[in-house]
């Protein structure tokens, strides 16, 4: 090797060394496990095998064509910023929507977020300061992990149980992770990954607690109307914590708009609501064209969430029966949301699920799932455990749920 060649080297590898370091926060920021096999998925999908998603709570179902027709019919030459707390129009909608619940809220308790996941993270920098404590029950929605990051908040995860469909455990159980760090409570209801409805009984046992240790109560609701066998409460129902409760909610799932990002934060408490306008005035402000469009949305909620809701109850049904007729899985019925945590007859479920995208096939069609370790913050659990979403129509899930059950009989007879 020529003398300039190597001082041309070292001179790059010494320009290397001294290229900055990025932050802990961006070291320790988590790619998000939904997605992860999605590019696998893509690639295996450009050699002609069909891919069923089952992996992502996107639903199959159409946006209902009121959204176009309220874009349509707005007449807007610019398209301008809108107010850091909402547009007043959005504003009033989503107080008729929650009216429709029993819940009552005035529009200057409101701000309108880009989705649930900003309104997560207002929350967060509203209640924490760094190293503050929130607690969470695993398996938690995985992007809580991001958020908190964002945040510099850290999760403590209280482990709930696949035996009793991923219900509460008692307060006193609860309290043992409680620390002097401990800001809040998360809770998300019904929940995402596991279906779980929250009872009476179990939701006083956290507003006990909030009352006891003078803690906040964020509950992420954006499945409230995914409720099939059990009945919904709301947080809201709970008038002894109103000054401590911030209520989460998004038009994303109950609607078919996910693209549209619209969410909201809403709380009696005053102080965290000019607290998340000043987070919302740092980022300007969301889509404008998106906050009209689902006005009539809010306005109706019923008229447009109810054939939602039934097919995803019968998409429900089909999963749970389809489950009893696999060997070997753990599973429950989920009461609300569309998913389900099922544990596999395997050791690592993200193996199982990468080798169905890389090498199985049954009549040249296969699964993309989740696997569960992704939707806990403690190690090594969720390992034989996926997030399943019943994202596609009966029939489809039908063969979905076969091509599970014949995945597992190769898989065990290769790798167990």
């Amino acid at each position: 090797m020529s003398e300039l060649k190597v001082d041309k080297e070292l001179r790059l590898e010494n320009q290397r060394e001294k290229v900055p370091s990025i932050s802990e926060r961006a070291r320790s920021m988590q790619a998000s496990p939904l997605r992860k096999l999605g590019v696998l998925a893509e690639e295996r999908k450009n050699k002609g095998v069909k891919i069923y998603y089952l992996n992502i709570g996107q639903p199959d179902l159409p946006t209902d064509p009121a959204v176009f027709s309220e874009i349509q019919k707005r007449e807007q030459k610019t398209i301008a910023y809108a107010p850091s707390n909402g547009m007043a129009e959005t504003l009033t909608a989503w107080r008729m929507y929650f009216k429709n619940f029993g819940i009552e809220f005035t529009e200057s308790e409101m701000i309108v977020t880009a989705g649930g996941s900003e309104a997560v993270i207002f929350a967060m920098c509203s209640i924490c300061d760094t190293n503050d404590e929130i607690i969470v029950f695993e398996p938690f929605y995985t992007n809580y992990n991001g958020f908190a990051t964002l945040a510099n908040v850290k999760l403590k995860a209280v482990p709930l149980s696949i035996e009793n469909g991923f219900h509460l455990p008692p307060a006193n159980e609860i309290e043992k992770y409680i620390t002097p760090k401990t800001k809040g409570i998360l809770l998300n209801n019904p929940s995402n990954p596991t279906g779980a409805i929250y009872s009476r009984k179990e939701l006083e046992g956290v507003v006990q607690l909030i009352k006891k240790h003078n803690l906040f109560l964020m509950c992420d609701e954006v499945y409230r109307e995914f409720a099939y066998d059990a009945e919904f409460i709301s947080v809201m129902d709970f008038p002894e914590i109103a000054q401590q409760t911030i209520l989460i909610d998004s038009c994303s799932k109950r609607f078919n708009v996910c693209g549209a990002r619209i969410g909201v934060i809403a709380s009696h408490n005053k102080e965290v609501i000019q607290s998340s306008l000043k987070f919302g005035m740092a980022r300007l402000s969301v889509a404008t064209i998106e906050q009209l469009a689902v006005i009539p949305l809010l306005t109706e909620p019923q008229k447009f969430t109810q054939p939602i809701v039934e097919e995803f109850r019968k998409r429900r049904d089909v999963v749970y029966e389809c489950l009893k007729e696999i060997p070997g899985v753990t599973f429950y019925k989920p009461e609300g949301a569309f998913y389900i945590v099922i544990g596999l007859p395997v050791k690592d479920s993200e193996h199982f699920s990468k080798w169905l995208i890389e090498e199985f096939e049954y009549e040249n069609e296969t699964i993309l799932l989740a696997p569960a370790q992704g939707f806990y913050a403690s190690p090594n659990k969720g390992m034989n455990e996926v997030r399943l979403a019943f994202m596609l129509n009966v029939e489809e899930m039908k063969k979905c749920l076969n091509i599970l059950k014949i995945a597992l009989q190769n898989y065990q007879r290769k790798f167990e």
